[in-house]
């Protein structure tokens, strides 16, 4: 297989930026791949490298235009701005990318896209559905939740002692962001995956209660889990300083939760990384020791 170039949108982000770096331990050349992001300040250090650096932000056109220019393969990281403008903002990369005769799109969704019925579900189906009426080759990787999600809030969680959710006994298969990095790396560098679609998640799920059990393991604390009303959660998340809408999404999304569809049991991610993703139990190891 000849790869002309890959593109990777969102490569100042933390997926982004560590797709660049799985791609380079594949055996990619620096100048074979493309990094973009709306500030390229922050990846100065990839062009130090030797990768392409370029501007592209999803509200500009001509923007996106110029930067997959030369394109080959593209990874389209969901964008992270407000959910009313994700999808116009993912169609005009979509469109960019067709005119700039890119012959892969891979795309980072959801579990259960085609389902879901959160608000950020809906954003990434109506994505999946256009890269299809666009009838661009594609390879749909439904990304589960992150455990850095998790590990990430531990300060906060073991100040209160306690997990604070919406999700019931909800599971969730989630993994490492390196985990799922890995996997778009393995899709934008082989061949065979065209037309896939591949719900990712760890080996092992777990519901909240089962995280806080978790956590108190890992942190010789105990933690214990408060699930409230979806209502009641989104409202906790507001006063603890997130913006409204936000606030309203996140607590959406453990309803979903609750209902399973942040749970897969396929395999996908451990087949294709070759190895099993990292446990809940190692991530939370890990970041214990930082706190």
């Amino acid at each position: 297989m000849i790869i002309m170039s890959i593109v990777v949108t969102g490569a100042t982000g933390q997926l982004g930026r560590l797709t660049v770096e799985a791609l380079l331990r594949r055996g990619i050349p620096a100048a074979d791949i493309i990094a973009t992001g709306r500030d390229i300040t922050r990846i100065k250090d990839l062009a130090d490298r030797g990768i392409t650096v370029r501007r592209a932000d999803f509200a500009d056109t001509e923007g996106l235009a110029e930067a997959f220019t030369g394109a080959d393969r593209l990874l389209l990281i969901s964008a992270s701005v407000p959910v009313g403008e994700r999808v116009a903002n993912h169609r005009r990369v979509i469109d960019a990318a067709a005119a700039a005769g890119v012959s892969l799109v891979v795309y980072t969704s959801t579990t259960h896209a085609d389902t879901a019925t959160t608000v950020i579900g809906a954003t990434h189906g109506e994505t999946e559905a256009y890269l299809r009426d666009r009838g661009i080759p594609s390879v749909l990787l439904r990304n589960g939740w992150y455990l850095e999600n998790y590990t990430g809030q531990l300060p906060q969680i073991l100040q209160n002692g306690a997990v604070v959710g919406a999700a019931g006994e909800g599971r969730i298969s989630a993994a490492s962001r390196a985990d799922y990095a890995e996997a778009a790396a393995v899709v934008l560098t082989a061949d065979g995956h065209t037309g896939a679609v591949y719900e990712l998640g760890g080996d092992e799920s777990f519901t909240l209660t089962e995280l806080a059990a978790a956590i108190s393991a890992a942190a010789g604390k105990h933690v214990s889990y408060a699930d409230l009303p979806v209502a009641e959660f989104a409202q906790a998340l507001a006063a603890a300083g997130l913006p409204a809408e936000l606030a309203e999404v996140l607590a959406d999304a453990d309803r979903g939760m609750n209902r399973g569809e942040m749970y897969t049991d396929s395999g996908d991610l451990r087949r294709l990384i070759g190895r099993p993703p990292v446990t809940l139990a190692e991530a939370l190891a890990v970041a214990a020791l930082h706190y």
